[in-house]
């Protein structure tokens, strides 16, 4: 079985590249839902949402969020009637959190809804949200405390970020199946996504951090800052907010204590010299998925530094 932490476009573009190349009943994807907010007072799961539309073949290319071809008819309707259109909502995103919101106000779980929805859009994989608890990413900036979509939508990720932290996060329990997905896993993967933001949120919760240090799986991160800069998004800024460098050597500090391989970006090989001490390995190759190719490539090169590189399939 392969597990992968994941969040974020990069992370969503990463699972489509795995679910390419291993069986359906052997991945496992644990999602961060730091970023998950209320609007419209409708339960919002950002990430979530992108792997699962991404699994069911429904994700938008363009974007790298929301629905493939979908209309923000409902949006403008909305904004007209004064309601906050900075979150852009599409007229077919919306059947989901409609459904999403409701199911919950009944009294299901976020497993249990996201087990659910991904059935029936046909996902075969197993969609795991990292908590059935809230855990709130808030980022103290000049503007004041910001929810993370407040930050990166709202205001463009332009402000300065002096703190990061996980409200909520003492509080929480691993949802079902997480730690069980980390302790049975053949090979523990870290998407290429934001490490304070995206993978932060997971590890900040109990019992998961610790499940990683203590798997028999190897565990393998692939780095989302590529040539000293993020891919994409606020990484780079973020990782300086927190004291890491904006760096393949930021990346294994901060996942340190539990990886074994950094696959890294071709271009960054002159730099692995400094993340040597760490004892991590490294491993290099090309990281930037902008083709279909690219993105089964770029999984089957993190499957091979895994050493499951067939065995999975």
């Amino acid at each position: 079985m392969i597990t992968v932490l994941t969040g974020g476009t990069g992370g969503a573009k990463f699972v489509q590249g795995l679910a390419r190349v291993v069986a359906p009943r052997e991945l496992t994807l644990i999602v961060n839902t730091g970023d998950d907010f209320t609007c419209w007072n409708l339960h919002i799961s950002p990430d979530l949402d992108s792997v699962t539309y991404a699994l069911a073949g429904m994700l938008s290319r363009e974007r790298g969020w929301g629905v493939e071809g979908d209309t923000f008819e409902c949006l403008t309707a909305m904004e007209r009637l004064g309601a906050p259109a900075w979150f852009r909502l599409g007229d077919r995103d919306l059947a989901l959190h409609i459904t999403r919101t409701g199911m919950l106000q009944a009294g299901a779980t976020l497993s249990e809804v996201t087990r659910a929805i991904a059935g029936r859009m046909g996902v075969q994989q197993r969609v795991l949200p990292m908590s059935d608890q809230r855990v709130e990413t808030r980022l103290t900036t000049p503007l004041g405390e910001l929810a993370f979509q407040e930050y990166f939508v709202r205001e463009r990720y332009r402000p300065d970020v002096s703190a990061v932290r996980f409200e909520g996060a003492e509080a929480a329990r691993p949802a079902p199946g997480v730690l069980e997905a980390i302790g049975g896993a053949d090979a523990v993967l870290i998407a290429p996504s934001n490490p304070v933001t995206s993978i932060g949120p997971i590890l900040a919760v109990p019992g998961i951090r610790h499940a990683l240090r203590q798997t028999a799986a190897p565990v393998v991160a692939v780095s989302p800052i590529v040539g000293g800069a993020a891919v994409s998004g606020p990484a780079a800024e973020l990782m300086r907010s927190q004291g890491l460098p904006a760096s393949i050597a930021g990346v294994a500090q901060a996942y340190g204590d539990f990886l074994d391989v950094l696959l890294a970006d071709l271009r960054d090989e002159a730099a692995a010299s400094e993340i040597v001490p760490a004892g991590v390995q490294v491993h290099f190759a090309p990281t930037i998925m902008t083709t279909d190719a690219d993105k089964v490539a770029l999984a089957e090169e993190a499957l091979r530094a895994a050493g499951v590189g067939t065995a999975a399939r």
